[in-house]
């Protein structure tokens, strides 16, 4: 699945999360600075992200650009979208012991 392929990718640059957002640096940094992401390391001293971190950036595009969500709503959403996949990976344990 694509998603599962992004989610193994590692040191991922700042630049590649911009690539792939169609974003600039600095909403890059706002959306670090709202906590949605961290960088592994030091930002512009080798810190790199990784593929989860990439899908979450690309989400928060996708909601802003259009819903016109803000970054605090676009955080709460993310929440909310693990969340839920975490209780549905809950559910299939359950339902597979049954």
């Amino acid at each position: 699945m694509k998603v599962d392929i992004l989610e193994e990718l590692s040191d991922l640059s700042a630049a590649d999360l911009c690539h792939a957002s169609l974003r600039h640096a600095e909403w890059l940094e706002e959306v670090i600075a709202e906590g949605i992401i961290q960088p592994q390391g030091e930002l512009g001293r080798g810190g790199c992200f990784s593929g989860q971190q990439l899908r979450r950036v690309c989400v928060v595009s996708n909601l802003q650009r259009d819903l016109g969500v803000n970054l605090s709503g676009a955080a709460l959403a993310l929440d909310l979208l693990d969340e839920i996949s975490l209780l549905r990976k809950r559910l299939a344990v359950l339902e597979s012991d049954c």
